[in-house]
């Protein structure tokens, strides 16, 4: 019996003991959290052109037959303007019938339409103007646009990084200031977005040979997310 008392006496008292420590509640630290921004301005490294040839003929064949004779001669100019193989990419191939417009009853063909687009990558950006002229004198009559890009934004980028990070700490101790605290270390910083290859503006293009073409820059940004411990005043 003594045993027994003696044993729940220890149980007691170590329930006594551990209550203090289940009651105690984990507090957040106290935060600050900011964005910072920042922009780097920078010109394109690489253009592509999207162009080709569209035919129309009474039959499938003969319009399948002229547009590869056209673009034939497309791909020969390019080659020949020092475009490699490896920059002209097929963007859009299609066979299509049309029908006599505007005729009452069941729709008759009339003619198919070919069409063969290609998107030409120049790693060069000043020589758009004269890539346009060589696709325009070889015969295509499809010009889609210019889109002009930056290959290296990420690297471009970290010196704007930098700026972001300082641009949050500016912040944060106005705000740190404001409330009458002092900043600690940075909690955590996340990059908003992930940078990769950014596109320019796309441009529409004309027919019209030598037409000027200005490539311009472009204003890429950065944006990070910053929390800061914070502490009272000594």
């Amino acid at each position: 019996m003594k045993h027994r008392t003696s044993l729940a006496a220890a149980v007691i008292a170590g329930a006594l003991l551990a209550t203090p420590a289940l009651a105690q509640t984990v507090v957040p630290p106290s935060v600050i959290s900011v964005t910072g921004e920042a922009t780097v301005s920078v010109p394109p490294d690489q253009a592509q052109i999207d162009g080709g040839v569209t035919s129309e003929a009474k039959t499938a064949r003969e319009a399948s037959d002229a547009n590869n004779t056209a673009m034939g001669k497309v791909l020969l100019a390019l080659k020949g303007a020092g475009i490699e193989e490896k920059d002209v990419q097929t963007s859009r191939l299609s066979l299509q019938p049309q029908s006599a417009p505007n005729r009452p009853g069941p729709s008759a063909i009339v003619s198919y339409r070919a069409s063969n687009r290609v998107t030409v990558r120049l790693r060069d950006v000043t020589k758009v103007a004269n890539v346009i002229d060589t696709l325009v004198g070889a015969g295509a009559n499809e010009i889609g646009g210019i889109n002009f890009v930056v290959t290296q934004a990420s690297k471009l980028l970290d010196e704007a990084r930098e700026q972001a990070i300082a641009d949050a700490r500016r912040k944060a101790e106005i705000y740190a200031k404001a409330a009458g605290v002092t900043l600690g270390a940075p909690l955590s910083i996340a990059e908003q977005g992930s940078p990769g290859p950014i596109p320019f503006r796309k441009m529409a293009v004309g027919m019209a040979a030598s037409a000027p073409v200005a490539q311009g820059e472009e204003t890429l940004a950065v944006t990070v997310s910053v929390s800061w411990a914070i502490k009272a005043k000594e």
